[in-house]
């Protein structure tokens, strides 16, 4: 497994771009992307569970069931959700995209982003097409430029690519994502477009996916909130020419770890860059019972606004920690827990066997103040681990969303 450039232009047969076309006012900003593959692909997704879905959403998890897909356009600025007529716009947005890159609307996946309940005109996406499609490239400046305008509050683009052996055959697997606010995943992710030249069944490849993001994308919080536009799709062209993965064979196992190595990359991208965010917080608990256990455990600590309000103050309030795993609906023998607070600058416990331990505070600031924190729970219940990311919670992240739409 091997880190190499590219985000969803390393694999073969794919290109990208991005174009400011109008639907936001920031004219500095690109609001319309476009993903586009040189054959129809097998494809898999997985989306919101949020009752309220936008347009885009249900559009998509359609045409999926239609069979193969060609290209991906999203939108940004506007999410098209709680809208009269969203799904005409997106069902309008797959048409113009059909036509442009030669496909039936059908094959066409749609996504936005943006504010909830604004009409999404539809005439500054009909008119950018042809500069749209002008600035494609099959290269990591296509895949940038894409990148670039399907961000909203991001601060930071996101996107990783590997590349992996199957039977021989040099296969490439890459992804973009947005997602600095409203993060909260259940069974869904934020907008996270991924592409690989690796051939592999839809069938497989939804059971891949579905698989993934039990433990990455749903490992993942910022503020609590599940977006009505989560959407997570991957797209195979084939052009790898290994034999088609259609079995849980080795093949599909390393197939499923190039796919996890790039989405825990994403997540941990995603979780840095939350709004407002100053650190990444990475919860690893281990010792559980179960792994059901362990995962809820974890997110637990990193979804408590009290705990991430500490590790931006840098204040080893290890309490906090305690508190988040003692309300997390799991059974854990809470006289049996450790915690210690790790980074670059080294590590400090805080908590053994249920109970405070004389620690530095100097030292455990100096361990907090780093960009990246761990923070390590070990219980004694079992062999059963998991891990999430999230991020501090700071004063930005109101100012953010105080005038989010204005």
């Amino acid at each position: 497994m091997k880190q190499i450039p590219g985000g969803v232009c390393a694999a073969k047969g794919f290109s990208a771009g991005g174009i400011h076309c109008g639907i936001r006012p920031n004219k500095t900003k690109k609001d319309l992307a476009l993903i586009v593959s040189d054959v129809p692909c097998t494809a898999a997704g997985v989306f919101t569970t949020n009752l309220v879905k936008g347009a885009p959403v249900t559009l998509c998890q359609e045409h999926l069931k239609q069979g193969k897909i060609k290209a991906v356009i999203c939108n940004s600025g506007i999410a098209n959700t709680c809208n009269a007529d969203g799904m005409e716009k997106a069902v309008q947005m797959a048409e113009i995209c059909a036509e442009a890159v030669g496909a039936q609307p059908g094959e066409i996946l749609v996504a936005s982003t943006g504010v909830i309940g604004q009409k999404l005109p539809i005439e500054p996406i009909q008119a950018g097409i042809p500069e749209l499609l002008k600035s494609l490239r099959a290269t990591a400046e296509g895949s940038d430029d894409a990148e670039a305008a399907i961000m909203t509050t991001d601060t930071v683009p996101k996107s990783a690519a590997v590349s992996f052996t199957l039977q021989g055959k040099t296969c490439s697997l890459g992804g973009i994502a947005k997602g600095s606010g409203m993060i909260h995943p259940n069974m869904a992710t934020m907008l996270v477009f991924l592409t690989t030249d690796a051939a592999v069944s839809s069938e497989m490849l939804q059971k891949a996916l579905s698989m993934d993001v039990r433990h990455t994308f749903n490992m993942t919080s910022v503020d609590g909130d599940t977006s009505t536009n989560d959407t997570c799709v991957i797209l195979s062209s084939g052009l790898a020419g290994n034999p088609e993965i259609t079995e849980e064979n080795e093949d599909f196992a390393v197939f499923m770890q190039a796919l996890n190595t790039v989405t825990v990359s994403l997540c941990r991208q995603i979780a840095g860059d939350g709004e407002g965010a100053t650190k990444l917080l990475e919860c690893r608990v281990c010792g559980a019972e179960t792994e059901d256990t362990a995962k809820k455990l974890a997110k637990s600590v990193i979804c408590s606004s009290l705990v991430k309000a500490a590790m931006f103050g840098e204040d080893a309030n290890w309490g906090r920690v305690l508190c988040a795993l003692g309300y997390a609906g799991v059974p854990a023998d809470v006289n049996k827990i450790d915690v210690t607070f790790a980074s670059e600058k080294g590590e400090v416990m805080v908590c053994e066997m249920g109970s405070g331990v004389d620690f530095s505070e100097e030292k455990a600031a100096e361990v907090l103040s780093a960009k990246e924190i761990d923070i390590l729970v070990t219980l004694r219940d079992g062999d059963a681990s998991a891990v999430a990311w999230g991020c501090d919670l700071t004063y930005d992240y109101v100012k953010i969303n105080g005038d989010y739409r204005t």
